[in-house]
């Protein structure tokens, strides 16, 4: 799938001074996962929908996706290996329920064998349309009010004198019957309580399934922001978005997918702190924790800098390529990614 040139480009000159760098349009990667809904992002990008699902658009330098320029020429020929990776994304199922680990952590199951690379992965993800998602462990004693609510004043006093982290474990080894929780969701009209019983549907008898009723379960509307840290236990379950995330293959999965899982290892990187706030206000900049970059909207003619290898996907679904140091083009709206600090943006 080719992008529509743009108006203007900038040059750059490279610090050996034998490859020009130009601001100039790349072509992404379209990932057909499952889950992924048929029209949000072929009709963003220009093109025709095909009856396939279009999960994820990719737009970096990662080996199972590398963007290119129309010249078919690998964008990591100029930029080398980039340490984000940024998706245009959009769910029409619910994703795996999953964690990822931290520096040490990564670092240690590399070295290992069971982590495939050694680098952390934070998230980020800025709604387009209205998103819907899990994120995070809920304040407890909001969790005992829902759990009481709907009947599970055992479970919730388990909450109360465990802990979230000792109730999970106690689900996933049958240690806590996860379906007397499955069944008293169905009994119930709470939006928590639906989405347990449309997952049970989708994977009866698994336990993650009564899991995700401990998760925080939050709507962004478009502009909103999920910010996604190491541990953080979560599960997107319909919308589109503009994700930003690092270079990494890191997940551990702990159910809702037909994919392995490994629950010893969810359980060891999981971070049962409760979320209070997960969901990040409109805004027109979100870091991207740890990574040193940041996800920006610049709006059309508005003027900006790159300060690092940047790539920016426009509301026309043109995704383009900026070197550091060069104008970023601004002819029309978009989010753009530039380094954490000094960036003029």
């Amino acid at each position: 799938m080719s992008c529509a040139c743009f108006d203007r480009c900038a040059v750059n000159e490279n610090s050996l001074g034998s490859i020009v760098h130009l601001m100039r349009p790349i072509t992404g990667v379209v990932q057909h996962y499952d889950w992924g809904t048929t029209d949000a992002i072929p009709e963003f990008l220009g093109a025709t929908p095909d009856g396939q699902p279009w999960a994820e658009y990719w737009l970096g330098t990662h080996h199972r996706g590398p963007t290119t320029f129309e010249d078919g020429v690998a964008l990591e020929t100029v930029t080398g290996e980039l340490p984000y990776l940024l998706k245009l994304l959009s769910a029409g199922s619910p994703l795996s329920l999953q964690t990822h680990p931290n520096t040490e952590q990564a670092a240690r199951g590399f070295a290992a064998g069971y982590f495939a690379d050694p680098h952390p992965k934070p998230e980020l993800l800025v709604a387009t349309t209205q998103f819907i998602a899990l994120c995070g462990i809920r304040p407890i004693d909001d969790s005992v009010a829902l759990l009481r609510e709907v009947g599970l004043d055992d479970v919730a006093e388990q909450l109360i004198s465990g802990g979230p982290q000792s109730v999970i474990a106690n689900l996933y080894f049958g240690r806590l019957d996860a379906q007397t929780i499955v069944n008293a969701c169905a009994r119930s009209t709470r939006p928590e309580s639906a989405l347990v019983s449309r997952l049970d549907a989708m994977y009866p008898g698994e336990p993650s399934v009564a899991v995700t009723l401990l998760l925080n379960l939050v709507t962004l509307e478009p502009g909103e922001a999920l910010r996604l840290e190491a541990g953080n236990l979560h599960a997107y379950v319909s919308g589109t978005g503009i994700e930003l995330m690092a270079s990494s293959d890191n997940v551990v999965r702990g159910g809702l997918t037909t994919k392995p899982v490994d629950v010893e290892l969810l359980l060891s990187t999981l971070d049962a702190t409760p979320l209070a706030r997960p969901v990040l206000p409109a805004g027109e900049s979100f870091e991207l924790g740890g990574a040193g970059v940041r996800l920006c909207r610049l709006n059309a003619g508005s003027d900006a800098v790159a300060d690092i290898h940047s790539i920016a996907l426009r509301d026309d679904g043109v995704a383009f390529y900026t070197a550091p140091g060069e104008s970023i083009d601004s002819t029309v709206g978009c989010w753009v990614v530039v380094g954490a600090t000094g960036a003029n943006i």
